[in-house]
């Protein structure tokens, strides 16, 4: 497996320090379990950082900073750990990669698959955080998404089959990053269904009347 399209340096970082939500963070930690790549480019992120942190003097601090510390923790919401990268497992790869496998109890034979319309199929994956909306999505191969653009990001990570748009292809392991500036129609190749992890933290902004009216009950 190659793979062509990957996390931005600035999502890497973002991860790497920590910075990003649950559902940001499940996905660039899916991309990792399939990508050597980005886990060495992670891993040299976070070296480098430890190392900035273990080059600043210390500072003197408070006999009341512990208590200081302990009331700012009860008083403020906690952000959820960001998704841990597991190896891939060794003999049969499955579809779906930890930590993916692990949110939904299962692999993609596995799950309740819900109708979307246009003979698309969804999973729903729980999150904590409501920041984002995280989905697992199966195209029919051969068939189109609505042409849509963005009102916010849209994470796309490929995990079986492929799609294409006017970006370029998109096969397993290959991450896709849209943002407002991004009007496209993926269309999945042929062969077999594409089933993809989607992020969003806004609505998409549907072209179609048709997929705009009916968008409230899909929930996208």
């Amino acid at each position: 497996m190659k793979i062509h399209h990957h996390p931005s340096d600035e999502l890497l970082l973002d991860y790497a320090s920590g910075a990003l939500g649950e559902g940001w963070s499940l996905a660039i930690a899916t991309h990792l379990a399939l990508c050597p790549a980005c886990r060495r480019a992670v891993a040299g992120m976070e070296t480098l950082g430890g190392g900035f942190l273990t080059s600043v003097a210390p500072a003197p601090i408070g006999d009341d900073a512990l208590d200081i510390v302990m009331a700012r923790l009860d008083a403020e919401p906690q952000e959820p750990a960001a998704a841990p990268v597991a190896e891939i497992p060794r003999g049969a790869e499955p579809v779906l990669p930890q930590p993916l496998r692990g949110y939904l109890g299962g692999d993609a034979g596995d799950l309740e698959w819900r109708r979307l319309g246009l003979g698309a199929f969804q999973v729903p994956v729980a999150m904590e955080d409501r920041r984002t909306s995280v989905r697992l999505l199966r195209i029919p191969a051969g068939r189109p998404v609505p042409e849509h653009s963005h009102r916010g990001l849209e994470l796309t990570l490929v995990l079986r089959g492929a799609f294409s748009d006017a970006t370029g292809e998109y096969k397993r392991g290959d991450f896709q990053e849209a943002d407002d500036s991004l009007e496209h129609r993926p269309h999945a190749a042929p062969g077999e269904d594409c089933i993809c992890l989607a992020v969003t933290d806004a609505p998409l902004r549907f072209s179609s009347v048709t997929a705009r009216i009916v968008q409230p009950l899909l929930g996208i």
